[in-house]
């Protein structure tokens, strides 16, 4: 990052002059908090903008931090606001409001991650963008590699704490296929990364995973979150991979079905396997199997 170019400075800013370069939601209770604190005590850390000239030559500021105060000061009908104004290229000022983003980590667990891949886009390496955010190396590079998959919900649960990074390397590594998954778990299990309520933790978020998806964009909705063309289209794609998934799993259970049926047909034909359930009052079957195994009655 370039340095400064110019001694930083505060100064009482017209709200209607700044402009937000990265946008993000906010958890309503959060921003209840963050207003009620301003409205008690007033502003205790200023906001930083680095300023930019308008098309009509007028001055204007582009927000590097301090997204949730500027909105706060705006609600409560305030016109100008204190900013410390630093002069930065747009560049430092997008990636100065990534990185305080996540070094912060008071963001939502997938916008947090979605800083991570930014600065990738950006042609960060993983080290630089450790080293801007305060994360560990080993961390971002493992970061990175669930979100290239997809796997929104393993991120998630690694960001909450619920199981470890490795662990969810090892569920991405095995992909979709169930017995590679099994075997991952009891890996992670025996080498001490997953036991008590993590086990538990990575257990259900793997049936979800293969239930509902890897995906979890439609979890992350808010109820007052605005209707745009790139959410609709995000919210048609998750609810697509959500259905294939549904399929997929209807199809694999019709298969153990039909292998359940095919062995009891062959069991129940063997006389002396019939006559030990007799005598173990196991003769009946539920209806639904029993109309499967004997489709003409039996």
């Amino acid at each position: 990052m370039s340095t400064t170019q110019k001694a930083s400075e505060i100064r009482m800013i017209p709200i209607d002059q700044i402009e937000v370069i990265n946008p993000r939601e906010r958890n309503s209770r959060v921003f209840d908090e963050i207003v009620g604190n301003i409205k008690a005590i007033g502003l205790k850390k200023p906001i930083t903008v680095t300023p930019r000239a308008a098309s009509n030559g007028a001055e204007k500021y582009l927000l590097v931090c301090g997204e949730g105060r500027l909105k706060a000061f705006r609600s409560l009908g305030e016109t100008t606001i204190p900013a410390m104004v630093v002069h930065v290229s747009d560049e430092d000022a997008f990636i100065m409001s990534l990185a305080e983003n996540i070094a912060r980590r008071q963001c939502r667990p997938l916008e947090l991650l979605a800083g991570i891949r930014q600065l990738q886009e950006r042609g960060y390496a993983p080290k630089a963008i450790a080293e801007k955010t305060g994360l560990t190396q080993a961390y971002v590079q493992g970061i990175l590699v669930l979100l290239q998959h997809g796997e929104e919900r393993l991120l998630i649960a690694v960001e909450k704490g619920k199981i470890p990074l490795t662990a969810a390397l090892s569920i991405a590594g095995a992909g979709d296929d169930d017995k590679a998954i099994q075997a991952a778990l009891q890996e992670a299990y025996e080498s001490g990364k997953l036991r008590g309520k993590q086990l538990l933790s990575a257990r259900r978020i793997i049936e979800r995973r293969q239930t509902l998806g890897k995906s979890a964009a439609r979890y992350m909705t808010t109820k007052n979150a605005g209707v745009t063309t790139s959410s609709l289209v995000r919210t048609y794609e998750s609810e697509v991979e959500r259905q294939k998934a549904l399929v997929r799993k209807a199809e694999f259970t019709q298969q153990r079905l039909m292998f359940v049926v095919g062995a009891l047909r062959q069991l129940c034909a063997d006389e002396n396997f019939v006559n030990l359930l007799r005598a173990e009052s196991l003769a009946t079957l539920p209806q639904y199997l029993a109309e499967r195994v004997w489709p003409a009655g039996g």
